[in-house]
């Protein structure tokens, strides 16, 4: 249990600490309990007081023994018996719950109002009968003489469902586009509603006519309150016969008298977030409202601050149990909170332990900081050669460490550390100077790559910036901080070649804009001062200057831009002439070239013939191609032509065939002379 006091109103968190999970088994639960201490410590006032994942609405019967929540996910419901500090009943349902309404004292007739354009009645065996409406609604309220339901939400009609009938009645037509709250005086049974233009409709239901209408946009917005758009309804609640407070998107209360128009207090909660939920706490005249940040309690006359409460996750609603100091409420998370304030009033009967408990935490302070005492912790007295005094008078054992005498510890460290004083002297100096620094100018760390690019980006963005505060609007990312172009700061390749063409062609076109946006942001600021709007011109300037203006610098740019193409053609010219230096400088050397064998060395004209024959045209080459004998061109009987071409041989492959040739013929002689003589000696052998 946590206990928090302002304003000398001490709040008791009875939610606080660890829960355990739902799957765990009884038997570990304990075992858990007797091992963990924070855990044995804890108030589980109401077992299970949690949903699966947020729990969006939270309200407790008239009768006062059973709370009923609703939330996610799987959209649920959930009922508590106070009695028997445990859950009841769980039920599932099809879409996510809006609202609802507990109909009778205890949680036999329920009817909840669903996302999908769903209205559900739950009996206490159930589910009982479903049907819809024609438009998605908001919030409903139910009133009990003549048993009728009324629907607000995204239309301008007020939807009637009579339960005693079982049938729609004729809706009431309202001005407004779409409504988002209801309620119904407990008194008079005045139904009010609660648009979306800041406006609050009253209506009579027994004549279904108009009575009143207030205009809270209006009248919510003071000397002190800065609102940036239209201010809507987003709670509203009667107080007796006379009173209602309503609620703002922008964050303020306003509480009214029925009989006047004007409210008789504007409460603002400075987070500008819509106000979900508003109670009244009548044994000391406080109203308790709450957005999703905070609930604070102010006295209804004055406004004073009573005391306020800032809960670790967002809130959703906020329910106060009948003639008690007990809070409860519905938060972004699985767990509900729990408070107990016995300033607001007792304990409920079924929980009446708590005014003893608080009492006795009151009566018997647990004193937990010592001022004349130095916590240490084990390895602190071994640094400082104490670990032996472990058991002893000295030490008091507290937590995870020890409490000892500050004037030990001082002695002790002394000892430990002689020159403790010189470093605490030295860290003394560094902060100082670290302070004086901090005075200065801090200048932002530029990146590798492109530093000029970045420096104009950052300045940029600081004029940005100034430009969206004054208008409120969002800022841009930063290109900087942007990963899709991060590498552009630190791959060198990305590098921005100042001294090439296209940049300093473009250069004066950059400056010329950046000077524009400067002069623009000059003109924009005077017309601020000056309370005129951007389209009007600003006073002792025509239209005609402005045109001039512009029409100059075109001019301007132009003659810059021709500036820079006279650079670069100079440029260009002392690269030629610095060339031909250096050519006419360079002493050129005789080279010599080996010719490879079989290659004879003709002259450097063939080269010259064959780059002129290559720049000639296919039907001049076939033609010389024919005069040399290389191609020869005929006619088919088809009536196309067929070209034969004859390569032309080196002068190795000519003297190798000649070689062949000459070899084939001194084959073809020594056959002949073999043959010669084989005949003249069978000759000579026939003459034998």
């Amino acid at each position: 249990m946590q206990v928090s006091s302002l304003n000398e109103v001490k709040i008791y968190s009875l939610s606080a600490g660890r829960s355990l999970p739902e799957w765990l088994s009884d038997r570990k639960k304990r075992a858990l309990q007797k091992k963990d201490v924070d855990i044995r410590r804890r108030i589980e006032l109401i077992q299970d007081f949690e949903m699966p994942t947020v729990s969006t609405k939270i309200k407790v019967s008239r009768d006062g023994q059973y709370i009923m929540a609703v939330g996610t996910y799987k959209p649920r419901v959930r009922c508590f018996d106070t009695y028997q500090l445990s859950q009841k009943f769980e039920r599932c349902l099809d879409s996510e719950v809006v609202t609802f309404e507990i109909l009778s004292d205890d949680y036999s007739k329920i009817v909840f109002l669903q996302c999908g354009r769903f209205v559900e009645f739950h009996s206490q065996h159930g589910h009982y009968y479903r049907t819809r409406i024609p438009k998605f609604g908001r919030d409903f309220s139910y009133h009990y003489p003549s048993c009728d339901l009324y629907f607000v939400g995204a239309s301008s009609e007020v939807y009637r469902l009579n339960l005693e009938q079982g049938r729609f009645l004729n809706s009431l037509q309202t001005e407004a586009s779409e409504s988002n709250v209801c309620d119904i005086n407990p008194v008079h049974f005045l139904f009010a509603m609660g648009t979306a233009e800041g406006k609050v409709e009253c209506w009579d239901p027994r004549t279904r006519n108009r009575v009143g209408l207030l205009d809270c946009a209006l009248s919510s917005v003071t000397a002190g309150t800065e609102i940036e758009g239209l201010p809507s309804i987003s709670a509203l609640k009667f107080d007796g016969a006379l009173n209602m407070a309503v609620g703002t998107s922008t964050g303020q209360v306003l509480l009214y008298d029925l009989r006047s128009s004007n409210p008789l207090i504007v409460k603002d909660h400075h987070y500008g977030l819509p106000i979900k939920s508003i109670q009244f706490q009548h044994q000391l005249d406080l109203i308790i409202s709450a957005d999703s940040r905070i609930i604070k309690m102010w006295n209804k006359d004055t406004g004073k601050i009573f005391t306020s409460m800032e809960p670790e996750h967002d809130i959703n609603d906020v329910c106060l149990y009948p003639n008690s100091g007990m809070l409860m409420t519905a938060n972004e998370a699985p767990k509900m909170n729990i408070y107990y304030i016995p300033v607001l009033g007792p304990a409920p009967k079924w929980c009446s332990f708590l005014d003893n408990l608080t009492e006795e935490l009151e009566e018997n302070p647990e004193s937990t900081v010592y001022d004349d005492y130095k916590f240490v912790t084990r390895k602190d007295l071994e640094n400082l050669g104490l670990a032996h005094l472990i058991g002893s008078s000295l030490l008091r054992a507290y937590m995870h460490g020890f409490f000892m005498d500050i004037r030990l510890y001082h002695k002790a460290k002394m000892m430990a550390n002689p020159f403790a004083y010189e470093e605490y002297r030295r860290e003394k100096i560094r902060q100082k100077i670290e302070e004086t620094r901090a005075q200065r100018v801090q200048l932002k760390k530029l990146p590798k790559v492109n530093k000029e690019l970045a420096l104009k980006l950052i300045e940029e963005e600081g004029e940005e910036q100034q430009i969206s505060k004054k208008r409120k609007q969002k800022n841009l990312p930063s290109l900087l901080k942007d990963d899709r172009f991060k590498v552009m700061f630190e791959n060198p390749d990305f590098q921005v070649d100042e001294q090439s063409e296209e940049f300093r062609l473009l250069n004066p076109l950059v400056s010329k804009i950046s000077e524009k946006r400067k002069r623009k942001l000059k003109i924009l600021e005077e017309l601020e001062a000056q309370g005129q709007e951007e389209e009007e011109e600003p006073e002792g300037k025509a239209s005609d200057a402005e045109s001039s203006e512009s029409s100059d610098d075109e001019k301007g740019w132009v003659e810059e831009v021709r500036k820079q193409r006279k650079l670069l053609r100079q440029e260009e010219k002392l690269k030629r002439q610095e060339r031909l230096k250096e050519d006419q400088q360079t002493l050129l050397k005789p080279q010599f070239f080996e010719i490879k064998e079989g290659e004879e060395f003709r002259s450097f004209k063939d080269s010259a013939k064959k780059q002129k024959l290559m720049k000639k045209t296919l039907e001049d080459r076939l033609k010389l191609e024919e005069k040399l004998g290389t191609l020869n061109v005929s006619d088919t009987t088809v009536g196309s032509k067929q070209a034969t071409f004859k390569l032309k041989k080196s002068e190795q492959q000519r003297k190798q065939q000649e070689a062949e040739k000459q070899h084939r013929q001194e084959r073809k002689s020594l056959r002949r002379s073999a043959s010669h003589l084989k005949s003249r000696r069978g000759r000579g052998r026939l003459f034998h």
